[in-house]
């Protein structure tokens, strides 16, 4: 496992050893020196790292530094200046952002987006592709849905569009799931469950998450991997283990001391 942390004009750390494993495995996604935004204006600084295929990611930093720039960016909602990003080999430079989607990118925005006019059961329908995420089983991953598949976007809790807003992402089939703060802005016994629930997802063997979430540490207990940006530029890219254990480390790039 690769640990790196990048400071303003340091070098960079490796404090991990590197696999052992003689075949690397090809990352489901890939940075190469990224830079990106909003028009003309740069969000994203050269950032570079790959996340494996059934693997997951958390990614931190403190607020407005460029964590949901950078999912956005995948999804193609940002401006790419320059770098590449590639989606299992292929890259995403030319495919519309309406098109990533159904190449496997299911994306859970801040702001949920799901559809107030629809009932829960249509939300879903409406998103649903072949694969063995189906309405059944996001039933059975999320029960209060099923009880609750006649009612219409406004008519749901704050935890229950959330839930409806993962769930949906789901029936997309998607191989990688990019989850902005699922746990913002709900009731302590919500978020409880429904990390317990985002914690399954990540030990998925068919599916990879990207889980930003201002709570670092309960990220980092469920995820494999760290990325840690400042500034927009990557300052910690390793092990969420690593990260966890380190207290002073974790500090010093998120602002989390001891019981945070």
């Amino acid at each position: 496992m690769r640990c790196q942390m990048l400071g303003a004009g340091a070098d960079s750390h490796e404090g991990h050893a590197k696999s052992t494993s003689p075949k690397a495995i090809a990352p489901l996604l890939s940075f190469s020196r990224v830079c990106a935004g909003y028009g003309a204006t740069t969000v994203l600084e050269n950032v570079s790292f790959a996340l494996e295929p059934a693997s997951s990611l958390a990614l931190l930093g403190r607020n407005g530094m460029g964590k949901s720039t950078l999912l956005a960016t995948i999804m193609g909602a940002t401006q790419l200046h320059r770098g590449v990003i590639e989606l299992d080999g292929t890259s995403l430079a030319r495919v519309a952002a309406h098109r990533r989607p159904a190449m496997g990118l299911g994306w859970v925005p801040q702001d949920r987006g799901i559809f107030r006019s629809l009932s829960v059961k249509e939300n879903l329908e409406v998103a649903a592709r072949p694969g063995k995420w189906t309405l059944q089983r996001v039933y059975e991953l999320f029960p209060r849905l099923a009880e609750r598949e006649g009612h219409m976007g406004t008519q749901l809790s704050g935890g229950e569009q959330q839930m409806l807003a993962i769930a949906r992402a789901l029936m997309l089939n998607s191989r990688l799931l990019l989850l902005d703060e699922p746990l913002e802005g709900l009731a302590p016994a919500v978020a409880e469950q429904l990390l317990a629930t985002i914690k399954a997802l990540c030990a998925d063997d068919g599916l990879s998450v990207i889980l930003v979430e201002q709570h670092a540490r309960q990220a980092l207990q469920i995820t494999r991997q760290a990325l840690v940006l400042n500034r927009g530029q990557v300052v910690y890219d390793g092990a969420s283990s690593f990260l966890l254990g380190n207290e002073s480390l974790l500090y010093s790039l998120v602002g989390v001391g001891p019981g945070n």
